[in-house]
């Protein structure tokens, strides 16, 4: 079977590195897929979850992307997140949180600005809630 090359990295580290089947993840302009021998490709994606099909043992792995940037060669993937945490390290009582504090944000902006960064904050905290629903579908 053949497989494609995947890394997915942050800022902070390396969070995923290794042989796939199929790589998902939300591209700008929708859910993009990638397959061995993709054809080149380089563009923003938005937050939300990466799922990984493993090659050596055809289980999926997720990964929370907050954006950033992807790369496919015909042999290679690379996600360049702003953030980017494992599927098991989400905490969806941390994330909901996070989410009612950015509302509250909104409400209370005194300038276009702090809105913008609240709504910003909103959207990837409503995109990592998303993606944990997702990861316990799939479990």
């Amino acid at each position: 079977m053949e497989s494609i090359h995947v890394d997915v990295v942050s800022a902070e580290e390396s969070i995923f590195s290794g042989e796939a089947k199929f790589v998902a993840l939300p591209g700008e302009n929708g859910e993009l897929g990638i397959l061995p021998r993709h054809t080149p490709l380089i563009t923003r994606i938005k937050p939300g979850a990466v799922r990984i099909e493993r090659a050596d043992n055809g289980q999926e792995e997720f990964v929370f992307v907050a954006g950033g940037i992807l790369e496919v060669q015909p042999n290679g993937v690379t996600v360049l997140a702003d953030t980017a945490i494992r599927g098991h390290d989400l905490d969806e009582a941390k994330a909901n949180e996070a989410k009612k504090l950015a509302e509250e944000a909104m409400r209370n902006a005194k300038s276009d600005i702090d809105f913008a960064a609240a709504q910003s904050e909103f959207a990837t905290m409503a995109a990592q809630l998303a993606a944990i629903q997702k990861l316990r579908r799939t479990r």
